[in-house]
């Protein structure tokens, strides 16, 4: 069997408010490809976005893969390497009731059954230039 795809990604979110109008983005690199994707909504809060931006990096990929994905999210990285067994034990509550963005989380969780991955956090706003790349496209997502 031949070895899986090997793709970095970076995602990131943005919000003008929060809530309020949003713009996700993610970077997708491998070899020597790579793909930008960006879109936003009108109402909408940084926490989806950031879910938002993860969910379509994992829908664009065509087949299984080994992901490296690198956040300036906490949410995003905890969420889904802490608290997502617990979650999902619970049938999609926390442990104090209802789970927040509980349609990206489910619809996230089925797209990383794909993949390998690899969970990253990067400190936002420090100068990793694919970060500071993703958040630049983010904000431009963001509907006037």
């Amino acid at each position: 069997m031949a070895d899986k795809p090997v793709v970095i990604i970076y995602t990131d979110g943005a919000c003008l408010g929060n809530p309020g109008p949003g713009g996700w983005a993610a970077l997708l690199r491998c070899g020597k490809h790579e793909k930008a994707l960006s879109g936003g909504k009108r109402d909408t809060t940084n926490n989806r976005m950031e879910l938002q931006a993860a969910l379509e990096a994992m829908q664009a990929l065509t087949e299984p893969c080994q992901v490296t994905l690198f956040t300036d999210s906490e949410y995003l990285k905890k969420g889904v390497t802490e608290w997502m067994p617990n979650w999902k034990r619970r049938n999609w509550r926390r442990k104090g009731g209802k789970l927040a963005n509980v349609d990206l989380w489910m619809k996230l969780d089925e797209e990383m059954s794909r993949h390998e991955i690899s969970w990253h956090w990067v400190r936002g706003h420090a100068g990793d230039v694919h970060n500071e790349r993703v958040d630049r496209l983010a904000r431009k997502a963001i509907p006037k």
